[in-house]
């Protein structure tokens, strides 16, 4: 006699389930594209977004642009999309006798040129003692390097100024109104925020190449120079960059101390046009921006590598 074989008799074989025909593909859910046919992702809001950021940000270049070439010059006269083309803003800026441009643009130079090389200097030999040596105040002393990054610059601007106007009293050379005195207040920022980058940077660094080369007699300062500035030649490039960036666009402090026409940097030199005529001069002030944005371009397509280098590499220790 045979067991029954239904469900919830004590003994039953279950019953087989038919499984799939041999040679067909089980159903998982998913959609099939025919042949020849892209799937679609659903990513393309995605695509918009990026478009719309990528319009966002062209469009105040193209309407500088647009304006530079207008040879109407003016900014009743300006619009988005360019009607004529003419490079009269730029050579009137060129000639100009009551706005000179190359000074000012010889002045951002120096400035931003000889702030970077300073800056980071400061910067690598602070992050280099607070990273490979040890001494008593280290932390207390990174701590307020950053505690200090907390107040408004804006406070110290009253005070600079009247420091500085004392000094040229004494010191003409590095007094208010002189690049030197302005180059000199920029100095005194270089730390803060470019130490805890460097720092964190100089921490990959492994201390036994410190170690081996002190045993073959090597001072604290040979190695920085010699040994610890090469391997760490990403992040310099780095800090050098956005010190570049930051003082070649700096308008509050130069606005404040220099204050002849011939002494002015650019960004302060381009306000002035503003402050003159906003309608009469727009084609120029739109010309010199153009020429001004030029040096950051180059400086940044030029160490992108390392930029990008300097800031994921020193993130994580």
């Amino acid at each position: 006699m045979s067991q029954p074989t239904a469900a919830g008799v004590p003994g039953a074989v279950p019953a087989e389930v038919p499984g799939p025909a041999v040679g067909t593909v089980p159903d998982t859910g998913t959609v099939r594209v025919p042949p020849g046919q892209k799937p679609r992702t659903g990513v393309w809001w995605r695509h918009a977004l990026a478009v719309l950021a990528l319009v966002w940000a062209l469009f105040p270049v193209l309407f500088i642009l647009s304006a530079a070439l207008n040879p109407a010059g003016t900014l009743n006269s300006a619009s988005p999309v360019p009607t004529a083309f003419s490079f009269d803003n730029f050579s009137d800026l060129f000639a100009s006798q009551t706005f000179p441009f190359w000074s000012w643009f010889r002045n951002s130079l120096v400035v931003a040129g000889l702030g970077t090389v300073f800056q980071v200097f400061i910067g690598a030999a602070a992050a280099f003692a607070f990273s490979r040596l040890r001494w008593r105040g280290r932390r207390p002393g990174l701590m307020a390097l950053l505690l200090s990054q907390m107040f408004p610059a804006l406070l110290a601007f009253p005070a600079l100024y009247l420091m500085f106007l004392k000094i040229g009293d004494v010191l003409p050379a590095i007094g208010l109104n002189t690049l030197w005195g302005l180059l000199l207040v920029y100095l005194g920022g270089a730390m803060g925020a470019n130490v805890w980058l460097l720092k964190g940077y100089f921490d990959t660094i492994p201390k036994e190449l410190d170690e081996a080369a002190k045993m073959d007699g090597a001072s604290h300062a040979r190695i920085f120079f010699t040994m610890t500035l090469r391997l760490v030649a990403p992040i310099l490039a780095t800090v050098g960059i956005l010190a570049f960036v930051a003082l070649w666009g700096e308008f509050l402090l130069a606005s404040i101390f220099l204050l002849d026409q011939e002494r002015r940097t650019l960004g302060v030199g381009l306000y002035s046009l503003n402050l003159a005529d906003r309608n009469k001069y727009f084609g120029m002030f739109c010309a010199g921006a153009l020429i001004a944005s030029l040096p950051p371009v180059v400086v940044y397509l030029t160490l992108q590598k390392q930029l990008i280098g300097g800031l994921t590499q020193g993130s994580v220790k």
